[in-house]
């Protein structure tokens, strides 16, 4: 898995590509949402169009980070995802915990409000 990470109008853009199946696959995305955190950006967006698939170990670290975010007073959003993954959220009931958005630049557009 590579893990891209970027910076738009203030807001970190994180999107990971290939699997997020836990171990190493999750090693470096579980790092920089870290590193986040520790300059604390309040401001995240995790953009899933580039994953292919995600077990409950990859839906652990979200959830994990989520938290964290939210505890420090931040927001994680999703975007993008692909179908395979948004059924797995929808199954998982993800989508009332996570705010999900069709496109990258829905999620950007919603922190403006």
């Amino acid at each position: 898995m590579k893990v891209k990470a970027y910076e738009k109008d203030g807001i970190s853009i994180i999107e990971p590509a290939g699997k997020l199946l836990g171990g190493t696959d999750t090693g470096e995305l579980d790092e920089k949402l870290y590193a986040l955190l520790g300059r604390n950006q309040k401001k995240v967006i995790i953009d899933l169009g580039k994953t292919d698939w995600m077990n409950s170990s990859g839906i652990a670290i979200l959830i994990h980070h989520w938290k964290k975010f939210d505890d420090a007073g931040g927001k994680l959003k999703l975007a993008n995802l692909t179908k395979k993954i948004e059924k797995i959220m929808i199954i998982a009931k993800l989508t009332t915990v996570f705010e999900v958005h069709d496109t990258l630049e829905e999620a950007l557009k919603s922190f403006e409000s």
